[in-house]
C-alpha cells in the first residue's frame, strides 16, 4: 500500500518459490517456476499483495540466456516474459486490482557481473522481455544494475520499443564487501556518477537493491544531494536490500541460494526502512531473503504512522 508518502514494494521471489515447493535449481533459478509452475509464481505475488505491497515485480529476472540458455531464450523468452506479466496481473486482479505491476528488466548478463556487459547484445536480450511484458505492466524496473552503461542502454531501448512511454525506475546494486570512502556500484563507479547520469534521462525513480542495508543509507545521502545539485528532485528515491552477508568481489549471485542473515528479522529490517525514509526514500521493499513477513511489518508500521498522524521523520 502507499502510506505516509511511502510506497511499499514486494520482497524477494526466489526463496518464496522454494518455500512453496516450486521447481528450483541452477542455472534456471526462479525462471524454472515460470517454465513449469507459473501458478506458484502467481501465488507468491498474492502473498506479497496480502502483506501490503503496493507494487509487485514480475518474475522475469532470470529469463535471460545466463540462466535459461541461448536456445531456450531464442525460442521462448518473449512467451515466458508474457507469462510472467500475466501471472503478476492475475494476482493483482485476484486481490482487488489496485496493486501496480513493475516489469522487471534484469541485469542482462548476470547479477553483479559488470565485467560481462556487452553493449552490442543489450537489444537482443532486452527486446523479447520488453515485448512480452509490455501489455501487462504499469511501469518498468531495471533492477540490480551493476554499472551505469547498462541502465542508460535500457533507457534508450525503451524509448524505441515502448510506445506507451511507461515510467522507468532504475535500481543499482552496491559494492558491500568492504568499507568504502564513498558508495560505489559493483562496477566501481560511484553512486554520485550514476545518479548524476540518470538525472539527465527520463527516469521516474532511482533505487538501490540486492546489497546489504548497511551500505544503502550512505548511497541515499549521496543520491539526495546529487539530485538537489542537478535540480532533479522530481526523481523519487527508493531501497530494497537483500538479507545476504557481505558478498565478495568475485561473487556471482547466480551459483546457488546464498546463506541468509539471522539478524534481519522483520522488526530489524523495519528499523532500516525507517532510516531510509528519513533520508528521502519513498519507495521501500525487499530483495533476496526478504519475505512477506518483512513486507507486512513495513506496511503495518507505515499504515500506523499515517493513521495516528505520527511522523517517522
Amino acid at each position: 500500500m502507499s502510506t505516509n508518502n511511502i510506497t511499499i514494494i514486494d520482497g524477494g521471489m526466489g526463496r518464496e518459490l522454494a518455500k512453496r515447493g516450486a521447481p528450483f535449481r541452477q542455472p534456471e533459478w526462479s525462471a524454472l517456476a515460470m517454465i513449469e509452475a507459473p501458478e506458484i509464481v502467481r501465488d507468491v505475488h498474492r502473498a506479497f499483495i496480502q502483506s501490503g505491497a503496493a507494487v509487485i515485480t514480475t518474475n522475469s529476472y532470470a529469463l535471460v540466456p545466463f540462466h535459461i540458455g541461448d536456445e531456450r531464450f531464442a525460442n521462448q523468452a518473449q512467451e515466458l516474459a508474457a507469462s510472467a506479466g500475466e501471472m503478476a496481473r492475475a494476482a493483482v486482479e485476484m486481490e482487488g486490482g489496485t496493486t501496480k505491476v513493475a516489469g522487471s528488466i534484469p541485469p542482462l548478463f548476470g547479477s553483479y557481473r559488470a565485467d560481462l556487459f556487452d553493449a552490442e547484445h543489450v537489444e537482443d536480450i532486452a527486446t523479447p522481455l520488453i515485448k512480452g511484458l509490455s501489455a501487462h505492466v504499469d511501469f518498468w524496473l531495471a533492477e540490480t544494475q551493476s554499472l551505469i552503461a547498462e541502465s542508460v542502454a535500457v533507457r534508450k531501448l525503451l524509448d524505441t520499443l515502448d510506445t506507451d512511454n511507461k515510467p522507468l525506475w532504475v535500481s543499482f546494486t552496491l559494492e558491500d564487501s568492504e568499507h568504502l570512502d564513498v558508495p560505489r556500484l559493483r562496477s566501481g563507479e560511484t553512486v554520485q556518477e550514476a545518479v548524476a547520469t540518470l538525472a539527465n534521462l527520463n527516469i521516474e525513480a532511482i533505487l538501490f537493491n540486492c546489497c546489504q542495508p548497511e551500505v544503502i543509507d550512505q548511497a541515499l545521502d549521496v543520491a539526495q544531494s546529487t539530485l538537489q545539485d542537478k535540480n532533479a528532485m522530481h526523481i523519487k528515491l527508493g531501497a530494497y536490500a537483500n538479507a545476504f552477508p557481505p558478498q565478495p568481489k568475485d561473487a556471482t549471485a547466480n551459483d546457488g541460494l546464498d546463506e541468509v542473515r539471522d539478524d534481519l528479522t522483520p522488526p530489524a529490517y523495519l528499523v532500516w526502512a525507517q532510516k531510509w525514509q528519513t533520508q528521502g526514500a519513498s519507495l521501500i521493499g525487499g530483495c533476496c531473503g526478504i519475505g512477506p513477513e518483512h513486507i507486512e511489518a513495513l506496511s503495518q508500521h507505515f499504515t500506523s504512522t499515517l493513521t495516528t498522524g505520527t511522523s517517522t521523520k
